[in-house]
C-alpha cells in the first residue's frame, strides 16, 4: 500500500524557518514527481511546489519561491521542505503527494496525498 506521512509542522513566528518531511512506503519517491500542497483555513487546496524524479528539476509556486526549498533523500524514501522567511499567510496543513494524479486543484494534479501537518505562522 502506497503511503505518505508528515511531520515537522507548528507554531512559528513571522520570518522564522521550518521544515517539513514526508516519509514515503509502498513506493519509491526517486522514480516518482512529487509535490507539496497546502490547504489554508476556509481555503481551497494550493500546489506550493514540485520536484521531479529525472534530473530533480524543481519548481515553486510565485507566492513561494525564493523562500521555500524542496529535496528529497532517495537513501531514506523521503522528501522534505525547508520554508524560511514564512508569512501570517503561509499558514495552513501542508501535504505532500505523488504527483499528477486524478485529484486536480490549486494549479496541480496528484495521486495519493498524506494526512498533512499544521503550519501556524504568528505572533
Amino acid at each position: 500500500e502506497m503511503q505518505l506521512v508528515e511531520s515537522g509542522g507548528g507554531l512559528v513566528q513571522p520570518g522564522g524557518s521550518l521544515r517539513l518531511s514526508c516519509v514515503a512506503s509502498g513506493f519509491t519517491v526517486s522514480t516518482s514527481d512529487m509535490s507539496w500542497f497546502r490547504q489554508a483555513p476556509g481555503k481551497g487546496l494550493e500546489w506550493v511546489s514540485r520536484i521531479y524524479s529525472r534530473g530533480s528539476f524543481t519548481y515553486y509556486a510565485n507566492f513561494v519561491k525564493g523562500r521555500f526549498t524542496i529535496s528529497r533523500d532517495n537513501a531514506k524514501n523521503s522528501l522534505y521542505l525547508q520554508m524560511n522567511s514564512l508569512k501570517t499567510e503561509d499558514t495552513a496543513v501542508y501535504y505532500c503527494a505523488t504527483d499528477g494524479g486524478q485529484n486536480c486543484g490549486g494549479g496541480g494534479c496528484y495521486g495519493i496525498k498524506g494526512q498533512g501537518t499544521q503550519v501556524t505562522v504568528s505572533s
